[in-house]
């Protein structure tokens, strides 16, 4: 299973002062030595954390894969078919909350995304939809003609005892059976730590995890390439 880093909250360190460090470029070098297999950047509408600057540095620096987490919005579309990342992951947003609260719904707005799909193909930028792991997105996100949805862990990590993450867990599994067999890649995301990402890797069809806000927290105690290094002895 691949590990993909999403170092955005490198970037929140560094506007909690308005300053230029820590610095998100710098955490993604080290994160891809310590070997991460890619880099996530979520470039908000309201550039909370992640800027312009950081998203043009990053396709420069990064040499794994650079995948954007962005907003299906013109302006972040725009800047994304300026920039060329390797890869795009399509996610909702809302301005008031703190992280992104859960899937899109392709399901009622196929054509949109179809449309966004094709336009990213014609620029040789594969595209990634983070949906719930339910049957109706799954099935509406392969018509769009995606490479690869990202099934949202969100409620499996704050799961309150162990019925619930049991049926979570459950419900990620058929979710990445069906997606695999409707020929999808998958990877998954939102909330996974090291205490709880080890059922996760158990899920034979789920390819690679994104994880962010955690594994920048242990980094904050043991370092990057520590960080990096233990997610990615759990995730083996």
């Amino acid at each position: 299973m691949k590990l993909s880093v999403n170092i955005d909250h490198v970037a929140t360190l560094r506007e909690a002062r308005g300053g230029i460090e820590p610095d998100p470029v710098h955490a993604a070098v080290l994160a891809e030595l310590a070997g991460a297999n890619g880099i996530v950047a979520h470039l908000r509408e309201d550039r909370r954390h992640i800027n312009d600057r950081d998203v043009r540095a990053l396709r420069e620096i990064v040499t794994t894969k650079f995948d954007l987490e962005m907003a299906a919005t013109p302006e972040i579309i725009a800047i994304a078919l300026e920039t060329l990342p390797d890869m795009v992951t399509l996610v909702p947003e809302k301005r008031q909350e703190l992280t992104t609260e859960g899937g899109l719904n392709v399901a009622d707005n196929e054509e949109l995304y179809t449309r966004i799909v094709d336009t990213f193909h014609e620029r040789g930028i594969s595209v990634s939809l983070f949906i719930e792991p339910d049957l109706a997105q799954i099935e509406a996100s392969a018509r769009t003609g995606a490479d690869m949805v990202e099934l949202h862990t969100g409620m499996y990590a704050e799961a309150r005892n162990i019925d619930e993450a049991s049926h979570q867990l459950r419900r990620l599994e058929h979710g990445a059976a069906n997606a695999a067999e409707a020929g999808l890649l998958v990877k998954a995301g939102h909330g996974l730590s090291l205490k709880n990402v080890s059922p996760i890797t158990t899920i034979p069809e789920i390819r690679e995890v994104s994880i962010g806000h955690a594994l920048i927290g242990h980094a904050v105690f043991v370092g990057i390439d520590a960080a990096v290094k233990a997610y990615l002895a759990a995730l083996r």
